[in-house]
Parts: structure tokens; C-alpha cells; sequence
């Protein structure tokens, strides 16, 4: 007979970026679903990764990552958000952003904690709290521009609150925390001993002339913060699941605490490689706004006066489109239906959700080719 298994996250499955990968796959549909670019990462940062390859750096880099690489890091934090870090002892490199998520909540939550997540919130949060034995205090946004509500904040913020997550910016929804939102976090966190993990993955990707606001750029809320960021974001190679932690020196060596049991190393030539970029190429972050921004003109620009509706995104390389014009049915409808009879596979943001109110909105990822882009559109535009 064989032995029991006994789940410890029982009612979660496949998560919906594989599943509709793959029914994009199973029906030959245009991918505007899982969030990934379909052009090229950059030839010199090709050319570094094989030079480096070859060169012999194939073996273990250092837990914390490659120095030199954490220096540029540090010199990056600096320059774009004016804080200054240790890259000896508060910036660690992680095989993904979602790696460094886990490592950050299971090394600050205990059983019986409180975290408190902002819905629709990405997938990962929740296990990951569930896995520290944490409980998810989860409060939605405010649609339609995803805004916090600080007053159900601070109404749910309580002795057991040991964590918040925010994000910024926002996947799913494209919405920038402001210099109002810092205000108010700061002003909460500053008569608790809550900790803070701010998602921001897609920090060089803001449009029409905004500007991310990190946790790292308000010492207040730096000195209590995991801060992670992603290099497959910004360098279009999320294939390499490469991303970074900057932590104060405490926070760090819990952090550290948990990577090395995880995955205990990131490729070794990836991060010479990325080191060297970074370095060598500091035009090519300068120029993601504009880059992204493009894109998303594009596609938005191609549905103009369509029955897709929605705010272009202030961030990320998502964006929200309501078709409630097109069709009175749940979003996990919609979306089956749009891959199988429509060829476009898009993400419902119900599934982001605790208790998903009623809206009728699908996440399309413009990060692709213009080619790509125009044909999914064209798609669309046939409902």
C-alpha cells in the first residue's frame, strides 16, 4: 500500500502562466499571456555570457553572488534611487525574483504571523506565506487605478503584522505606488515593527515620464526592507532567472540564511556576464521607458476605438483590458475562450484575487515584437 501524502498547499495547482503557456501551444495561439519577451537579449550581453563561458566560469560562484556583479548592483541602487548599499553585506544575487520572494518571507514569518498583501496580488505571495505558517491578510486595491486604500491598512496593521508586500510597479494591473503612498507607508510602519518586501521587478519600466519610487529611496523604510529587484526584466532575458535581494545587514543574513537551503547559487557566467553589461552598456537601462512605452502604444493604439477598453499602464509591460463591451462573462471564461477561438492567450486577473470582485478584465504582456503584437491585435479586433 502505498504511503499517504499529505499536501501542504492542497488547493493550489499549476500556476495560470503555465497553463495558459501551454494551451497557447496546445493551439498554435499568439502568447500575450505569460510575461516574457520574444525578441532577443542584447547581442553584447549574448557575446559576454559565451565569452565568459568559455573563458572557465562555470563553477560556483559565491552564495551571495559573483562581487562584481553586487558592485554593480550597489552602483546602480545609487545612481537610480540615491542609496547608498554595501555590496559585501546587503546585496545578495538569486537565481529569480520569486526565489528571492520565498527566501524574504520565509525568513522573516513565523507561525502565527500576519502578512499583510495587496489583491490582485501576484500568485506566489500567498504559498509562500502559507509555507512560513503565516496567515495572508490580503486587502484589494481600488479600481479602476489600483489605488491603496492606507485606512484598511492601518485598520488591518495589528501586533501579529509582521510583513508587507507591495509591488511597484504592479503586475497585473500597471499601477505606481507615489510619493503619497511612501508618505503613508512610512507613517504606519514608523509605530510598528513590521517588516517590508517591495516587489520591484519591473523598477526601469515606467512611462510617460514618471519615475519609480523605491522603498530604498526613503532610509525610513530601506532600514526595514527586503527591496528585489529582477535582471531578466530589464535585460530581456527572463529565461536566465536571475534577480537580487538589497537588504540591510540583519535583514541580509536571514536572508542568506534561507538561499543557501534553496538553491544556494546562481549561475556563475550569467553573472559575470550581466556584471560586465552593466558596466559596459549603461544606455541600454536609460532607454527601457521609452522602449516599453513604444510597445505599449503600439498594441493600445491598434485597439483604439474597439470594444477592448482600458487605462494604458503607468508601469510594467502589462496592460488591463476591460471587455465588458465584448462579453458578459467570468475572465477565466473569456480568456479559454479567446485562446481557443481566437488564437490570443491573455492572463483573467481573477486568479491574482482572494474573494475577485466583478470585473471584466484580461492581462495582455506587450513585450513582444511589433509582428507579434499587430497580430494579436488584429485578433482581438475580429470580436
Amino acid at each position: 500500500m502505498p504511503p499517504t501524502v499529505r499536501s501542504k498547499l492542497p488547493d493550489v495547482g499549476t500556476t495560470i502562466f503555465t497553463v495558459m503557456s501551454a494551451r497557447a501551444a496546445e493551439v498554435g495561439a499568439i502568447n500575450l499571456s505569460q510575461g516574457f519577451p520574444d525578441f532577443a537579449v542584447p547581442e553584447a550581453l549574448r557575446e559576454a555570457l559565451a565569452r565568459h563561458v568559455h573563458a572557465g566560469q562555470n563553477q560556483y560562484a559565491p552564495m551571495a553572488g559573483v562581487l562584481a556583479l553586487r558592485e554593480q548592483v550597489a552602483a546602480s541602487v545609487l545612481r537610480h534611487h540615491g542609496w547608498r548599499v554595501d555590496p559585501v553585506d546587503e546585496v545578495t544575487v538569486v537565481p529569480g525574483a520569486t526565489e528571492a520572494i520565498f527566501c524574504a518571507i520565509m525568513a522573516s514569518v513565523m507561525p502565527g504571523d500576519e502578512v499583510i498583501l495587496f489583491d490582485p496580488a501576484y500568485d506566489s505571495y500567498e504559498p509562500s506565506v502559507r509555507m512560513a505558517g503565516g496567515r495572508a491578510v490580503r486587502i484589494p486595491l481600488q479600481p479602476p487605478a489600483f489605488r491603496i486604500d492606507w485606512q484598511r491598512v492601518k485598520e488591518a496593521l495589528g501586533p501579529r503584522t509582521r510583513l508587507i508586500v507591495i509591488n511597484t510597479p504592479h503586475n497585473p494591473t500597471g499601477s505606481m505606488l507615489d510619493a503619497a503612498d511612501l508618505d503613508a507607508l512610512e507613517e504606519l510602519l514608523s509605530h510598528s515593527d513590521a517588516l517590508l518586501l517591495s516587489d520591484e521587478v519591473y523598477e526601469h519600466l515606467v512611462y510617460d515620464g514618471r519615475r519609480h519610487l523605491s522603498v530604498l529611496s526613503r532610509p525610513a523604510l530601506a532600514e526595514r526592507a527586503f527591496a528585489v529587484f529582477s535582471f531578466g526584466k530589464t535585460f530581456h532575458a527572463t529565461g536566465w532567472k536571475t534577480g537580487y535581494c538589497v537588504a540591510p545587514p540583519a535583514l541580509t543574513t536571514e536572508f542568506r540564511r534561507v538561499h543557501q537551503f534553496v538553491t544556494f547559487v546562481a549561475v556563475t557566467p550569467i553573472q559575470h556576464a550581466l556584471a560586465d553589461f552593466m558596466r559596459d552598456h549603461p544606455e541600454h537601462i536609460a532607454g527601457l521607458g521609452a522602449f516599453y512605452q513604444a510597445k505599449r502604444d503600439f498594441f493600445c493604439d491598434a485597439l483604439e476605438g474597439s470594444g477592448w477598453q482600458g487605462e494604458r499602464a503607468s508601469g510594467s509591460f502589462f496592460q488591463l483590458l476591460d471587455y465588458s463591451r465584448i462579453a458578459d462573462v467570468p475572465d477565466t471564461e473569456m480568456a479559454e475562450r479567446l485562446v481557443r477561438d481566437h488564437g490570443v492567450a491573455a492572463i483573467p486577473i481573477s486568479v491574482f484575487y482572494e474573494n475577485p470582485p466583478h470585473m471584466r478584465l484580461l492581462r495582455f504582456c506587450f513585450a513582444k515584437q511589433e509582428q507579434t503584437l499587430s497580430r494579436g491585435a488584429e485578433r482581438l479586433l475580429a470580436l
